[in-house]
């Protein structure tokens, strides 16, 4: 009860507040009104309205600059329905502020709905065949670019190579030459795709390519780049192209090049001629359809300094569509994570910093723009507003804001993230590095973002988040719906760091986030980086993630993530399907309590939207009828094994691993070492998510999941006198020859051992041997051995052959199949490895 009571009074307090600070009916305010049919010469009256926003902005200005007594309530500026074309960003600065008495309200007549386009409507269409063709939007002489069309609000496809949702696999990537071979097929013409993009997917981000080159060999095709994204491309280590034959290499896609326009709803732009060209759906009429391209890249800008911010300023039911985003097509996009690109990354040659003594990389970001930015902002907010056809970040209060409001609006069909809060990192300092600013009002401090639909938003760019907060601190994201997002629903922190930073007392709390991971893996419903003490996940509800088709590892999906450096957080009474969690090289101070499948329902009933603003969920996008839906399944009760091998001689740093069996709750006795590998053997829930554990942490080691185990012998199965004693366990490792008939032919004896050497069980049996447990892993071999307490397998191997000549037989038949590991000693073939914990 103390938890809902939290969360109920919690939302009372937030809707109040916001009621209070921005009085709609209280006392008498000044009027501003705006119409599609006024003009700026006007009064503003309702009668006489005013043209634009900028005009009724300064009249509000000045009302205020001259303490007129007409703006003692506040000023209301109220717009009438209808589509307001911009030609510059509307901009709202420290003058423009109200008071906590005396608010700005910019707010729809409620005649209609108001929306602020960033757009250009292209007209004119003319058919040519399949193709219908008009002269491209222009800036004087200057052809506009631009990277989406819409046309009816639905978003077209800009020409790509492959159709239906298809990708294509890279065939190698070569960092040194910083190129890239990619089948060709036959039909391609090499010279039409020189200022083609290449869009390529790696681990949990994509890259936007501008094509340099095309060098045509054979079937296939050697790509190369412009500079500075080939640059980044080619010398960052995280995250990077993919080459695997158990998920396939990292998929890609080619677009922008007129010889991909081959099917109806896709586009292209030629700027060389002024053109664009459309192939229309059945359904589309051309010559009574609306067709806009995106021209503005931000719509609003309210932006103060950190001496004179801009305060009590707020938006409610205003639609904001149609904003641009060119960075890709000017310098190309290579994100780091959650959309922030990189300006400059690179391998370190030799590994560490300050702060992390194991970081192998550095780099440096930017910030992609958004169709509304507020800089150093409080007490403003954003109320039942439509944030709709964007080609980046939909609302992003960047820095220095405090107690803002963003509720009950609606972002959809944006191509990056939602909403953004936050510093992630200033593009002079390296993205690592803990962010604790000597003046606190950089930080963006007690923002609520809540009763927000957020859906299909990183529909471009996939490796975007619903909600992205950076160093935030006292933060509540609280009641939102997500859905069909990309990758991550809820991304909450930045800098990889144990260290204490700026961020502390963040909320996230009753959300509803379903339909995510749509594209990319190493992916979470809600996902965490760095300390952030006194910060809650608690009550949310979380479903049906994607089978993403070109992950690049199809099991590296979770419900909740707590990656590098998340320290002191309480994650309690999440409700989801199933107990899939990561928690990766995390802090001190986590707490998990009471998540999954059983947590009651009367939570997960208090989820989501709530009633006064569910009315949003009739636009909520449809699940994706190309993706089915990942069921979890847990691994079975046998235990599991994975290995280490380091890269070098060294062996794998014993008290990481030792850490990590900590946070992973594995039971002693589990850890394992020889040479310059180590074995975790242990019963796991989710021996995946240790493996993508164990792998981000030893970035320079091979990390591997046995799962092929041949061979199982166990004492109730296969013993008459089958009572089990405690147990000591040996683990051996050894190599098959690199014969591949004489490897069939081992397999073989091992899958008929029982039925055609049942003396070797038998021999087992009288031994005393509790279990004997073999995997293979490609020519890798590992032996698992239980034994009475106290015994030794020397001891055990000698009873095996009392009266029983069969088994020495078997062992001399078996030993030509197998040989010693690289390090082991002259003559053996099974070398022993020894306990670390």
């Amino acid at each position: 009860m103390k938890g809902r009571s939290t969360q109920v009074e919690r939302m009372l307090l937030v809707m109040i507040l916001f009621l209070l600070a921005t009085p709609l009916f209280a006392g008498d305010p000044a009027q501003l009104w705006v119409s599609t049919k006024g003009s700026d010469t006007a009064e503003g009256t309702e009668k006489h309205p005013l043209l634009t926003l900028d005009m009724a902005l300064r009249k509000a200005r000045e009302m205020r600059r001259l303490a007129e007594p007409a703006a003692k309530d506040g000023i209301h500026i109220i717009i009438e329905g209808g589509t307001y074309r911009l030609n510059e960003p509307i901009r709202i600065r420290p003058e423009d502020s109200g008071t906590a008495g005396s608010p700005t309200i910019i707010r729809s007549a409620g005649t209609g709905q108001p929306v602020l386009s960033g757009g250009k409507v292209i007209r004119g269409w003319i058919r040519k065949g399949n193709l219908w063709e008009a002269d491209a939007p222009t800036m004087g002489t200057d052809v506009i670019d631009f990277r989406q069309l819409w046309v009816n609000n639905r978003k077209a496809t800009r020409a790509r190579d492959y159709n239906d949702h298809k990708m294509g696999r890279i065939l190698s990537w070569d960092h040194v030459s910083r190129t890239c071979m990619i089948p060709f097929p036959k039909k391609w013409k090499a010279e039409q795709l020189v200022g083609a993009e290449m869009v390529i997917l790696q681990w949990w981000a994509i890259a936007n390519l501008r094509i340099k080159e095309v060098k045509v060999m054979g079937d296939s095709a050697r790509l190369s780049f412009y500079d500075p994204e080939s640059r980044v491309q080619s010398e960052h280590p995280w995250p990077a192209p993919w080459i695997s034959k158990e998920t396939g290499n990292s998929a890609f896609y080619l677009t922008n090049s007129r010889q991909f326009l081959d099917q109806p709803g896709e586009w292209y732009l030629d700027k060389r001629a002024g053109k664009v060209y459309y192939w229309p759906l059945p359904s589309e009429q051309m010559t009574s359809a609306t067709v806009v391209a995106p021209y503005l890249e931000t719509l609003l800008k309210m932006e103060g300094t950190i001496d004179r911010p801009v305060s009590h300023v707020y938006f409610k039911g205003i639609s904001f569509q149609h904003a641009s985003w060119l960075r890709p097509s000017q310098y190309g996009h290579v994100p780091h994570q959650a959309g922030m690109y990189m300006l400059d990354a690179y391998k370190l040659q030799v590994p560490g910093t300050a702060d992390k003594k194991g970081l192998e990389n550095q780099a440096w970001v930017g910030r992609p723009a958004a169709a509304v930015e507020v800089l150093y902002a409080h007490h403003t907010g954003f109320e039942a507003c439509r944030f709709e056809h964007h080609a980046s970040t939909g609302l992003d209060y960047k820095k220095g804001t405090h107690h803002n409001l963003i509720i009950g609006n609606l972002f959809k069909d944006i191509g990056g993230t939602g909403i953004q809060v936050g510093t992630f990192s200033e593009e002079s300092v390296e993205a690592h590095l803990p962010y604790d600013p000597a003046d606190e009002r950089e930080i963006s401090t007690n923002e609520t973002i809540a009763n927000n639909l957020i859906t299909d938003v990183t529909n471009e760019d996939w490796g975007c988040v619903g909600i992205g907060a950076g160093h935030v601190r006292g933060i509540n994201i609280v009641n939102n719906e997500i859905s069909n997002v990309s990758y991550s629903g809820i991304s909450m922190g930045w800098g990889w760091t144990r260290t204490i930073n700026a961020m502390r007392n963040n909320t996230i709390r009753a959300n509803k986030i379903h339909h995510y991971g749509m594209h990319l893996y190493d992916v979470s419903a809600i996902y965490t980086l760095s300390a952030q003490p006194g910060s809650v996940i608690a009550e949310n509800v979380i479903d049906s993630i994607y089978q993403a088709p070109y992950a690049h590892d199809p099991h590296h999906w979770f419900y909740l993530y707590t990656d590098e450096g998340s320290s002191y957080f309480s994650i309690r009474d999440n409700w989801t399907p199933a107990e899939k969690f990561l928690q990766n090289a995390n802090g001190p101070g986590n707490t998990w309590e009471n998540n999954g499948p059983l947590v009651a329902d009367s939570i997960r009933a208090r989820a989501g939207i709530q009633p006064p603003y569910q009315y949003l969920l009739k636009d909520r996008s449809p699940a994706a009828p190309h993706r089915k839906i990942n069921q979890y399944v847990p691994e079975d009760d046998k235990p599991s094994l994975i290995e280490i091998a380091s890269a070098n001689a060294d062996a794998p740093d014993a008290q990481l691993l030792k850490r990590i069996a900590g946070e992973f709750k594995l039971p002693a006795g589990s850890l394992y070492q020889w040479n310059n590998r180590a074995v975790i053997y242990a019963r796991l829930k989710d021996p995946r998510s240790l493996r993508a554990n164990l792998a981000a942490n030893f970035p320079k080691a091979t990390v591997k999941l046995y799962t092929d185990r041949f061979y199982s012998f166990d004492r109730q199965t296969h013993c008459a006198e089958n009572q089990l004693k405690e147990q000591d366990q040996v683990i051996l490792t050894a190599k098959l020859v690199r014969n591949p008939g004489l490897q069939k032919e081992y397999f073989s004896h091992y899958a008929t051992q029982f039925e055609k050497w049942p003396e070797v069980a038998r021999g087992l049996c009288q031994a005393g041997f509790q279990s004997v447990v073999m995997f293979r892993e490609e020519d890798q071999l590992m032996l698992i051995i239980s034994l009475p307490k106290g015994r030794t397998s020397d001891q055990l191997n000698a009873k095996t052959l009392e009266n029983n000549p069969k088994v020495q037989q078997w062992n001399k038949m078996i030993r030509k199949y197998e040989e010693g590991q690289p390090g082991a000693k002259t003559g053996q073939t099974w070398s022993l490895f020894k306990h670390l914990n």
